[in-house]
C-alpha cells in the first residue's frame, strides 16, 4: 500500500484489484480537489496496469463512504471570490465522467452516507453496492444549491417521478429503495464486505462485469419495499407537475404522513433552488447524454456563486449550525422566471 499525492486518499494493490479508500472520516469522507485529483490519477494508473483487473473504491470508517464535496470550502472560495470551487466543480464533473466511461469493471461500496458527490463517484460506476448502513442522499436545495454530479441525468430516468422526488425534498433513502429508483445494483450484509473485498482481489486478471456480478450475486440480500417505493404512487401522482407551486397544491390535498413528510422538507427548502432543481430535471429528462447534463449543471454552478441562498444555506447547516436559513426570496411565488433563467446558459466542460 501507499499514500497517493493526496493524504486523505489511499491507494491500494490488492491481488488482482486496485483499492481506493477515500481516507477522511472525520468529515465524513467529504471530496476536497485534492482528493478528486488523486482519484482521477489512481484511475489513470489503474486503467494502464495489465496486473489491475478491477477498481474498487471504499470510504474509510463506518460511518460514510462520501458525504459529498467540501461544502464550507466551495464557500469560503466563492465568499473570497477565488477560482477554486469553479475548478473543484469542473474537476469533480470531469471525475464523475471518467467513471461512467471507465473501461474496467468499477464497484462502489456505498456503506454508510453517501450524498452529492459521493453518489457522483459510485452511482456512475458499473458496479453499486449497497448495505443496511447505507443512507443516501441529494440534499443541496436544503443549502440553496441544487442536485449536481449528473443527477439530471440519472434522477429522471428513476421509476415514475421518484427521482423528482428525491431530487426536490433531498430527504436520504435506505438501501432498499436504493436498489428500487436503480442508485445501486446490490445488496449486502457490512459485516461482509472485507471477504468480499478479498474475493474481489482473487479474481483472475482479465475478469469482465460479467464475473463481478456473479461473485456480488453470491452475498445478495434481498432488497425490501422501502418508503419511496411503498410512496410511489403519490410520489408519481404529486410530482408529475412541472411547476413547484402544482407540486405543492397536490401535496396540500394528500393526508397521508408520507406527503406530510414530504411538503414540511419541501417547504424548508431554498425556493429558488426548488425551481431550479425541477427544471434542471425536466431538461434532463429529454437530454441526449450524461455529458450534456453535466455541462448544464456546470453552467448553474457558476451562477450559484452570485446567489445569496447558497451562503445562507451553508451558514445554517455548517458554519453557525442553526438549521434556520432565511431564503431570498422567501416564498415560491416570489422566485420569477427570469431568476430560474440565469442559471440556464451554453457552456463547456470540455470536448468527449
Amino acid at each position: 500500500m501507499h499514500i497517493s499525492s493526496d493524504e486523505h486518499i489511499l491507494v491500494e494493490h490488492h491481488g488482482s484489484s486496485g483499492i481506493i479508500r477515500l481516507n477522511r472520516p472525520r468529515a465524513l469522507n467529504s471530496l476536497t480537489i485534492g482528493m478528486v485529483r488523486a482519484i482521477s490519477s489512481a484511475l489513470d494508473a489503474f486503467e494502464l496496469d495489465p496486473g489491475i483487473a478491477i477498481v474498487v473504491v471504499v470510504g474509510e470508517g463506518e460511518r460514510s463512504f462520501c458525504a459529498g464535496g467540501d461544502i464550507r470550502a466551495l464557500y469560503e472560495s466563492g465568499r473570497a471570490a477565488s477560482p477554486d470551487a469553479e475548478t473543484f466543480w469542473r474537476e469533480e464533473f470531469a471525475l464523475v465522467y471518467r467513471v461512467a466511461r471507465y473501461p474496467k469493471p468499477y464497484i462502489a461500496l456505498m456503506d454508510g452516507i453517501t450524498m452529492g458527490g459521493g453518489v457522483g463517484i459510485s452511482t456512475h460506476g458499473r458496479h453499486r453496492v449497497v448495505t443496511e448502513r447505507t443512507r443516501l442522499a441529494m440534499p443541496e436545495t436544503g443549502i440553496g444549491y441544487f442536485p449536481d454530479v449528473g443527477a439530471s441525468w440519472f434522477l429522471p430516468r428513476m421509476p415514475g417521478e421518484t427521482g423528482t422526488w428525491i431530487g426536490l425534498t433531498g430527504l436520504d433513502i435506505n438501501a432498499d429503495d436504493a436498489i428500487f429508483t436503480g442508485f445501486a445494483d446490490v445488496k449486502v450484509e457490512s459485516r461482509l464486505l472485507p471477504e468480499i473485498l478479498d474475493r474481489l482481489a482473487n479474481l483472475p486478471l482479465g475478469s469482465g462485469s460479467g464475473t463481478c456480478d456473479a461473485l456480488l450475486k453470491e452475498y445478495s440480500v434481498d432488497p425490501l419495499r422501502g418508503p419511496v417505493q411503498e410512496g410511489r404512487n403519490l410520489i408519481d401522482r404529486v410530482f408529475a407537475f412541472d411547476n413547484v407551486e402544482e407540486i405543492f397544491a397536490a401535496l396540500a390535498k394528500e393526508d397521508d404522513s408520507f406527503g406530510e413528510n414530504t411538503i414540511r422538507a419541501l417547504s424548508s427548502r431554498s425556493p429558488k433552488s426548488l425551481k431550479v432543481t425541477l427544471r434542471l430535471l425536466r431538461e434532463g429528462a429529454v437530454s441526449g447524454s450524461l455529458f450534456d447534463c453535466l455541462d448544464r449543471e456546470l453552467f448553474a454552478c457558476k451562477q450559484i456563486l452570485k446567489e445569496p441562498d447558497f451562503y445562507e444555506g451553508v451558514r445554517a447547516a455548517v458554519i453557525d449550525k442553526d438549521r434556520r436559513p432565511k431564503w431570498h426570496p422567501e416564498t415560491i411565488d416570489g422566485v420569477t422566471a427570469d431568476m430560474v433563467a440565469a442559471f440556464f446558459r451554453s457552456s463547456t466542460i470540455g470536448k468527449e
